[in-house]
């Protein structure tokens, strides 16, 4: 994926992560970092050192070495990628005092969420514990948590949901193990903070693409390009009328950073570009559009039917995260672009 244009805007995404000159000289633990998102983080961070030298020691936490090998083969030997093998359920084996900690461990599959919701809450709950509980004993400066959208619930209007604003969950519903979870972290965070002064910050994203999904990855997001880029056209299978905060890959990065650097602990922010919210289809559409395809319509199975999403709106609003300074770069049609560009690598 390191085309010159991902690389680029890698470089260029610097500029919307405010104080960003304080991560100079420091450790940065970065859990799930083989998945979309914190794959990302850790190409942001060695092109940082790479740009403006500075000195940043990455920390892949993951269970598999030669996935990460794979995964990051131009930057294993880069000055500042390291390795640490790394079990959600189990405590960190490492002594390093890190700086600032990057917790995105999670599962990221919907039918896995049907299939092991056990495995699912656990991951979640115990994974954020370990991290907190090392937190605590080697004085991290700051934790910053990813959560989700789905935090928030069902709703009956359309209008985006603010940091303070939650729906109905129907807590019996096998499905609800991922935004259950979730939410009981985010609980967790504010705990330690109150009673063990562990400085941690939430970032809820919504719909997270790019060309860093994994193989694995069966969301919607993830899919669509796959289908365009292995020439298929797309099938969907629902009418696509729901409503989601789209959010390309190097947005959501330059948003973390700036959440991590400039967010006040304790508190939660979306990441969501307000020129990215729109329907399940309308992103069809898009990549279906860009990538030469046609989208076509299929009647999903019960299994498919019960890993879905379990809101029609999860559109989320970008104000508290602006206000700290981020700015979205990609709009939907740059980030497909971006996405299809890249991945074709």
């Amino acid at each position: 994926i390191y085309t010159e244009n991902y690389i680029s805007d890698l470089t260029n995404a610097q500029k919307n992560v405010k104080n960003i000159n304080v991560l100079n000289n420091s450790k940065i633990l970065i859990t799930g970092a083989g998945g979309l998102i914190c794959s990302a983080i850790v190409d942001f961070l060695l092109q940082i050192n790479k740009t403006n030298n500075s000195n940043i020691s990455v920390y892949c936490a993951a269970r598999n070495y030669e996935k990460i090998e794979k995964r990051f083969l131009d930057k294993v030997s880069d000055s500042g990628f390291n390795f640490i093998k790394y079990d959600a359920l189990e405590p960190i084996n490492s002594e390093i005092d890190f700086d600032y900690i990057i917790h995105g461990a999670s599962n990221a599959n919907p039918s896995l969420y049907v299939e092991q919701p056990v495995e699912t809450i656990m991951a979640n709950f115990l994974g954020l514990k370990n991290i907190l509980d090392y937190s605590k004993k080697h004085n991290t400066k700051k934790v910053l948590y990813i959560s989700s959208s789905e935090v928030y619930g069902k709703k009956t209007s359309e209008q985006p949901y603010n940091e303070n604003e939650y729906g109905f969950l129907d807590i019996l519903n096998p499905r609800a193990c991922y935004p259950s979870s979730k939410r009981a972290s985010e609980t967790l965070c504010v705990a330690y903070l109150k009673q063990y002064e562990v400085e941690s910050v939430i970032v809820r994203p919504g719909h997270i693409y790019g060309p860093t999904m994994t193989d694995s990855d069966t969301r919607a997001s993830s899919q669509f390009p796959k289908d365009v880029l292995n020439g298929k056209d797309i099938v969907m299978k629902s009418l696509g009328t729901q409503l989601r905060s789209y959010c390309y890959v190097i947005d959501c990065v330059s948003a973390i950073m700036t959440v991590l650097l400039n967010g006040k602990s304790g508190e939660a922010y979306n990441i969501s570009n307000k020129h990215s919210v729109v329907t399940i289809r309308e992103l069809a559409e898009c990549f279906a559009l860009v990538g030469g395809k046609k989208v076509i319509f299929d009647i999903p199975t019960d299994a498919e039917k019960a890993g879905y999403n379990l809101m029609d709106n999860s559109s989320l609003t970008s104000d508290k995260l602006e206000s700290i300074g981020w700015q979205g770069e990609f709009d939907l049609r740059r980030g497909v672009e971006a996405t299809l560009d890249a991945a074709r690598e």
